[in-house]
């Protein structure tokens, strides 16, 4: 059986765009036929819930019984992978959970593989995030995302301060996420579908749409763009999928 793989995508601040990533991640592996599961952490409203209906479960991160919900069921869920949408505030407190718990010590022996996807703002304070992340870090795949999707422009970041924080993270990796149109990202956020389903010009439930060509098209080239990004880490190859099974930008759908 293959090794569950756990990704974890989070920041202790808020307003960043974490739960965008999530939903990116997870058309990235549906498209690569990678079965996952997610949970969503913004109880009782469930963001990400809301656009991946069928794969989400919301849940309450800090609460025993949901953790058991979440980390006992690794080996016997039909999906290898699990991605978790912490929500605002609860990065640390999370990590120390599974910390508590024993699974970053399962991680590091290589029981688990274990990643995260820490969305950074564009304060020094989102910095500071990273020194405390990264007493956790041991046995992970640590991926920091500069994330531009709400038009964040980290005018508050020095690139050798940044330099001196970075290096504090052994075998920390940078992904960027573009910038996406906002009239596209508002039909994406009012057709509550999967980008890729909006690119395809389908609904929640497969059923034929009618939105913008143009919209679309923005909506394309902006996810093949970030998919390049998890093509570049070799985000299949990092879960134990085969990796000339993945998808490239060029196999987007282009809907009707």
């Amino acid at each position: 059986m293959a090794k569950p793989a756990v990704i974890v995508v989070g920041a202790d601040k808020g307003g960043v765009g974490k739960t965008t990533v999530s939903r990116t991640v997870l058309d990235y592996f549906s498209a690569n036929n990678v079965p996952t599961r997610a949970f969503d952490t913004e109880a009782p409203r469930g963001t990400l819930k809301r656009f991946h209906p069928t794969v989400t479960e919301i849940v309450d991160v800090t609460s025993t019984s949901d953790q058991m919900k979440i980390f006992d069921t690794l080996n016997s869920a039909n999906a290898s992978v699990t991605v978790i949408d912490v929500r605002a505030g609860l990065l640390s407190p999370t990590l120390k959970s599974l910390r508590d718990i024993g699974f970053l010590d399962a991680a590091q022996s290589g029981q688990i593989t274990f990643a995260v996807f820490h969305i950074l703002g564009p304060s020094i304070a989102s910095l500071d995030e990273i020194a405390e992340t990264a007493n956790f870090m041991s046995g992970a795949k640590y991926f920091l995302v500069k994330n531009f999707i709400n038009n964040t422009s980290f005018f508050e970041w020095d690139q050798a301060t940044y330099n001196s924080y970075f290096r504090k993270i052994k075998n920390a990796t940078e992904i960027t996420i573009p910038k996406l149109n906002e009239m596209a990202y508002e039909q994406v956020e009012v057709a509550s579908v999967p980008f890729l389903k909006f690119v395809a010009n389908k609904s929640q439930r497969d059923e034929a749409a009618n939105y913008s060509f143009v919209l679309r098209g923005y909506v394309r080239h902006w996810l093949g763009n970030v998919w390049g990004e998890f093509d570049r880490i070799k985000l299949t190859d990092i879960v134990g999928k085969d990796k000339g099974s993945a998808t490239t930008k060029a196999e987007l759908p282009t809907g009707t």
